[in-house]
């Protein structure tokens, strides 16, 4: 197995991935971004997110996608958005070892924080996390604002 920095060449590898965590998280219509917007989001000259591949005999088996936020108590930190290996190959030691290349990617970037979300169900997940040393913080809640919202909020604030 290889890690390595994902490639433009990786986008419909990256898109079935996401589409297979949406099956496993039980929102399967959940997923609208295209190939045409991970290639122009993610490989344009300035990329709103990075990709770290898991590679086993040429195949594309996971991916870690992060991005980098700013916090005003931390400065610079990095946001996991999602670590995806493919439901055939897991407890291959893929996931840890993309965990791993993000943990070493923060520490080479000098960020003070890396940050993810984990659904509540998913104890496996939940486990490894703080097995590894992570905090679970259970006093803050995520806000999401969607498309929907966002639309009805600006007409009724216009």
């Amino acid at each position: 197995m290889v890690i390595r920095k994902g490639t433009k060449e990786d986008v419909s590898s990256i898109l079935s991935l996401i589409t297979e965590l949406a099956v496993f998280e039980k929102e399967p219509d959940a997923v609208v971004v295209t190939e045409a917007d991970l290639l122009r989001d993610g490989f344009s000259e300035n990329p709103l997110y990075y990709t770290f591949i898991a590679e086993e005999n040429g195949e594309v088996i996971g991916i870690a996608l992060y991005y980098y936020r700013y916090s005003t108590w931390k400065g610079k930190t990095i946001h996991l958005e999602d670590l995806i290996v493919r439901e055939n190959k897991r407890g291959t030691g893929a996931g840890f070892a993309l965990y791993k290349k993000i943990i070493e990617q923060g520490k080479i970037d000098g960020v003070r924080r890396i940050e993810w979300n984990v659904l509540d169900w998913n104890i496996n997940a939940i486990k490894f996390y703080e097995k590894s040393g992570a905090k679970l913080l259970d006093d803050w809640r995520v806000v999401q604002m969607d498309e929907n919202g966002i639309n009805t909020f600006l007409n009724q604030n216009t």
